[in-house]
């Protein structure tokens, strides 16, 4: 998947999606209510990123703006597009040893930590690689594991593991999730909570498959967004001194039932971009173009509901 880093970091890093089709900018918000228990998360707006990029890209004179690439398409793991037009390419071969990479977070000292992706099929190390989480270093540029989740157990029913990931500025720590647990009928994905300095579990909450992660903070409260993989769903856990409640609440449901939110982005005052892909636990790729679509959603303070734009 391709991830622009916009000069400045001045939007917050790209995990997006959201919840009505982006047609053309000028047309008028549809007065459509979302089919769940519609609830608001507060004034919330755009907020500068703490992110920053790697410091080995300094040394090497590359300079913004740059794209994450992780689309697989062709480069394995991951490449860094750079200078005018973005036609210049940084993939040392050392950056294909863990293979496939789904999403990715950076944090306020340019390290890349990385979720891993199952690829088309099943080889001899797919399971072991969906157990860890990995990092690119800021200064040294080399990707090594950065933590094994232990309790992960990936399958051939299930071949997917650790999936998303997100970085929180507040307290530098990780908000994780994996879905390897989940059978046909039960949901039993976990969203891990990571310190990084210590590697320490802060939290886990147990029970909902996360597709996507985002943070977002209003004037009063903070909320993990959650973008379902089970079901065509926005969930949000509120956050209370750097702890998240056990109990997310709904936002909205995905007009089209076989579509899943896979990244969450915050686009304007109020208003979420969701982009989703099609995503059924099985090894498809998940970076073509065509399965990808997008939606903005805005809350409405009058309906007391998120509205499509």
């Amino acid at each position: 998947m391709k991830k622009l880093l916009p000069i400045g970091f001045s939007m917050v890093i790209v995990l997006c999606v959201g919840f009505v089709v982006v047609q053309k900018k000028s047309e008028q918000p549809l007065a459509v209510k979302a089919t769940t228990q519609e609830l608001g998360l507060g004034e919330f707006k755009p907020k500068r990123s703490c992110a920053r990029l790697p410091k080995f890209l300094k040394r090497m004179h590359i300079t913004q703006p740059v794209m994450i690439d992780l689309s697989q398409k062709r480069f394995k793991g991951i490449a860094l597009y750079h200078g005018q037009k973005l036609q210049k390419v940084l993939h040392p071969k050392m950056w294909e040893k863990y293979e496939h990479f789904s999403t990715y977070a950076l944090d306020k000292e340019g390290n890349i930590f990385l979720a891993p992706s199952p690829f088309i099929s099943i080889r001899a190390n797919t399971f072991a690689l969906q157990t860890n989480i990995y990092k690119l270093d800021s200064k040294t540029g080399k990707i090594e594991r950065f933590m094994h989740l232990k309790d992960v157990h990936p399958s051939a029913q299930n071949p997917y593991g650790i999936n998303a990931l997100v970085y929180d500025c507040d307290d530098e720590t990780l908000w994780v999730s994996a879905i390897d647990e989940t059978s046909y009928d039960k949901q039993r994905g976990t969203i891990y909570h990571i310190d990084i300095k210590t590697k320490k579990i802060l939290q886990k909450l147990e029970g909902l498959d996360a597709l996507s992660l985002a943070l977002v903070r209003s004037e009063k409260e903070k909320h993990l967004l959650v973008g379902g993989s089970r079901k065509s769903v926005l969930y949000a856990y509120q956050i209370v001194k750097n702890r998240a409640k056990n109990r997310a609440k709904t936002l909205l449901t995905l007009p089209n039932a076989n579509e899943f939110i896979r990244k969450i982005k915050v686009k304007a005052k109020n208003t979420l971009e969701l982009q989703t892909i099609p995503f059924m636990y099985s090894l498809i790729t998940q970076t073509a173009k065509k399965d990808r679509k997008y939606y903005l959603t805005a809350w409405d303070e009058k309906l007391k509901s998120w509205v499509f734009k």
